[in-house]
């Protein structure tokens, strides 16, 4: 059985409130951000409202984010933003930043780091230029 099969993460880490404290923290890190905010509409909340039943549900809380919009689909709703490297590398480094800020304890804290730098990758849609010999 792997950690993520031991522990539900969203209860271990103490449920909605710990993830509103998350999501709060990533996205006054992405309005700092001259890359990422460009990415993001002026108003931040409806991403925000997105982000945090998207993340209750993924971490084993409440299935409110299905019911709102359906399958998360996040490839497919990320596909309008050019996501390269330096863009995957920045929202990473603000969500893991925001995990550490909120005290997200072990085993937790290694589950959510693995799953943001997986989904970072997954979203990526820009290759770098490829260089001919």
């Amino acid at each position: 059985m792997n950690p993520s099969e031991q522990i539900n993460v969203y209860e271990f880490v103490g449920g909605a409130e710990t993830f509103q404290r998350l999501v709060d923290e990533f996205y006054s890190r992405v309005e700092q951000d001259p890359l990422l905010r460009t990415m993001f509409p002026a108003d931040l909340e409806p991403g925000k409202k997105h982000q945090l039943l998207f993340l209750i549900q993924y971490f084993g809380g409440p299935r409110d984010y299905n019911e709102l919009r359906g399958h998360p689909r996040l490839r497919m709703r990320h596909a309008p933003f050019p996501i390269g490297q330096a863009a995957r590398d920045a929202w990473l480094g603000h969500m893991l930043a925001a995990v550490d800020v909120v005290g997200i304890a072990e085993p937790a804290r290694s589950l959510m780091h693995e799953y943001f730098a997986n989904a970072a990758t997954a979203m990526m849609n820009e290759l770098p230029p490829l260089h001919v010999l």
